[in-house]
């Protein structure tokens, strides 16, 4: 009667398995398991639930929720085995990432003299000090000119540090700051030019001029040069004196006239460079010399650093004819042609 009371106060999962527990007997039971649990691993110790206070259900849930637990332990793993590689078979190389991102080097200078370095907002001790700075500061440098270094002090300034401060990481040669290089200085330069063009004999007659210059920049704005040309000059009859019929035939003859200019450069170094032009030289016609000067004007186009075309006009000044008829004749050469520096 006692046993029946306690059965019916015991919870039901409780109850049934203290009636299974009565009908295998504890040996045989570990027997009957032994078969099937020899190979499985142990299952995932579950928390212990106390059976006064579990309701069936919570026991029911926790048992459930045990039971996916050790089927996922127990079953194999989804990865394939790895395959061995043949003898003699090299491994694929690592693939580099070529396309990211090609960072320069910065070159850096450490100051290293002394306590209180002076930065300076210009390359000269004449600029004003922008800041002073102690001994093992770091900066990128960004420019060099002469014994100066144009360092960033931070991402909205900079400043110039003389070259006796500091301590060089990198070879600074590839930073020369030059305001006006010598990619457009001519000076020493040797300028060729073959020309083309119409001459005016006497502002009477027009003809072909042929001829070359060759030129020396003595400074940047001062050019000296030489020239030769040649023409062939057709003048047709004149009359002078109207009373007594007085003419001048007509002439046909070759002239070779040379000249020494000096060229004077209005806007040096620039791609387009406007000239005034003047000089003396001699004219060669008819078998007689007769010296000659000559002024004008002109432009030089550059197309690249020693090519140019260049233009220009001017006025060949000189006399001829017999001591009793003399005439001074004023001779406009228009000319065209390409210069080469070298």
């Amino acid at each position: 009667m006692m046993q029946a009371r306690t059965l019916c106060r015991t919870p039901p999962a409780l109850a049934a398995a203290l009636l299974w527990s009565a009908l295998l007997p504890g040996p045989a039971a570990a027997q009957a398991q032994e078969p099937a649990d020899r190979h499985a691993p142990p299952p995932p110790a579950a928390a212990a639930i106390d059976p006064a206070t579990s309701t069936a259900p919570e026991a029911a849930g926790a048992a459930a929720v045990a039971a996916p637990v050790a089927a996922d332990a127990a079953a194999p793993s989804a990865l394939p085995p790895p395959v061995p590689m043949a003898a003699g078979t090299l491994a694929p190389p690592a693939v580099d990432n070529l396309n990211g991102a090609h960072v320069l080097k910065e070159k850096r200078v450490r100051l290293d003299r002394g306590d209180d370095n002076v930065v300076r907002s210009g390359p000269g001790n004449t600029f004003a000090i922008v800041g002073v700075y102690p001994k093992g500061a770091e900066f990128t440098v960004i420019a060099k000119k002469a014994d100066w270094y144009n360092v960033r002090l931070s991402d909205v300034q900079t400043g110039w540090v003389h070259a006796s401060l500091c301590h060089e990481f990198d070879d600074m040669s590839d930073l020369e700051f030059r305001p006006n290089p010598r990619l457009f200085s001519r000076i020493g330069s040797f300028a060729l030019t073959g020309y083309a063009g119409g001459y005016a004999f006497d502002r009477k007659s027009n003809s072909l001029a042929l001829g070359g210059r060759l030129g020396y920049y003595v400074l940047e704005f001062l050019e000296v040069e030489g020239g030769i040309s040649w023409t062939h000059i057709h003048r047709p009859a004149e009359i002078v004196e109207t009373l007594f019929g007085l003419t001048l035939e007509a002439e046909e003859f070759h002239m070779l006239y040379y000249e020494l200019n000096g060229n004077l450069h209005l806007l040096p170094g620039r791609q387009m460079v406007p000239f005034l032009t003047g000089g003396v030289g001699s004219t060669i016609a008819q078998g007689k010399s007769e010296a000659s000067a000559n002024y004008g004007a002109g432009v030089s186009m550059y197309v690249s650093k020693t090519v140019a075309v260049r233009w220009e006009v001017r006025n060949y000044r000189f006399s001829m004819g017999s001591e009793s008829s003399r005439r001074t004749d004023n001779n406009i050469e228009f000319s065209i042609g390409t210069t080469l520096l070298f």
